[in-house]
């Protein structure tokens, strides 16, 4: 039962008992407003359908991320020696755009004109990362805090931007040509070594240049890579060419394989990209020539090729089944 009563000169203290909720109550400017509110709560209450919005009502969006950023993210993410993890920037983002708004202000409305918004500023793909990122606080928020939200997760309830397309960049073999010379002119002795190991084992730039001598096993050819991008360490086996890289390399005092900089190496790359008059072409397209050299071959199944380029689903793989496929069609005559 609620019950309503004066609270100074223009406040309206709502109070509502009802067997199996706990107490609840909200302060209103006017009787009017108190009484529609009891109204409403009531019947929700009658119905099993009410959710205690207090909580929502106080924490702000620019509350939750702060939480994530230091209870969550810390320990799920990857983290770079520079901290410019892409989490980092789509919650900053998130943070400038709906940070005053309460968890209990959110609705579909609201996250779909970010979305529209965002739209005009930068790629589809950037923004469906931020949506997803956006939903995974509000998870947060939900069963790591324990805010209920009153009108559930609005940025399942939206139309999320395609997916960008996948780069399918590869170089001709004169294109190889011109890029080798050009990398083994570089002042930067490191740089023609990770694009070699690079096409040789699929491994990500931040996974070479994290990568130390004590991570490689001198009795079998694998490298163990204690983080990844998804979080999970894993094990990616050596081929002979490039076990013989490996040997040539100089060790360093700090037991990295490759003791560079990520954005040295970006700068020396795009530096001998430019020399060698290739366009369009970036360090993670290497990733890529890998990959696709490993569906060539023929012998290795989507599993394989999963496990050693560490893609925990097989859908972003699916570019390159069909040249598994042209091999399977040979075999079939």
């Amino acid at each position: 039962m609620a019950t309503i009563r004066k609270k100074g000169e223009c406040q309206w203290h709502v109070q509502i008992r009802k067997k199996g909720y706990p107490p609840v109550t909200k302060t209103f400017f006017t009787w009017t407003e108190a009484d529609a509110w009891a109204k409403v709560t009531e019947s929700e209450m009658v119905r099993g359908v009410f959710v205690d919005r207090s909580d929502s009502e106080r924490t702000t969006i620019s509350d939750v991320i702060n939480r994530f950023s230091i209870e969550f993210a810390p320990y799920h993410y990857r983290q770079r020696e520079d901290k410019k993890e892409a989490w980092r920037f789509q919650c900053q983002r998130l943070k400038d755009k709906l940070g005053l708004y309460s968890l209990a202000a959110l609705d579909q409305k609201l996250v779909a004109a970010y979305r529209d918004d965002r739209l005009k500023e930068v790629g589809e793909s950037t923004v469906r990362k931020e949506l997803y990122m956006l939903s995974k606080v509000l998870r947060f928020a939900e069963v790591e805090i324990g805010i209920a939200l009153p009108r559930g997760n609005p940025v399942l309830k939206i139309r999320k931007p395609a997916d960008g397309k996948s780069r399918d960049r590869r170089l001709t073999q004169d294109e190889w040509s011109r890029l080798e010379i050009q990398c083994r002119k570089s002042r930067n002795i490191y740089l023609w070594p990770a694009v070699e190991l690079a096409v040789e084992t699929a491994m990500r730039q931040g996974e070479l240049l994290g990568l130390q001598w004590k991570n490689i096993d001198k009795n079998r050819p694998i490298a163990f890579l204690e983080q990844t991008k998804n979080g999970d360490a894993r094990a990616v086996p050596l081929s002979s060419r490039a076990v013989a890289i490996l040997k040539d390399l100089t060790r360093s005092i700090d037991g990295k394989v490759l003791p560079v900089e990520r954005m040295t190496i970006y700068h020396a790359f795009m530096a001998a990209v430019k020399r060698a008059k290739i366009n369009d072409y970036t360090f993670h397209d290497l990733r890529h020539e890998a990959l696709s050299r490993l569906a060539e071959r023929g012998d290795l199944s989507v599993l394989e090729i999963a496990s050693i380029s560490g893609h925990k689903t097989l859908q972003v793989l699916k570019g390159y089944i069909h040249l598994q496929a042209e091999k399977l069609a040979v075999k079939l005559g």
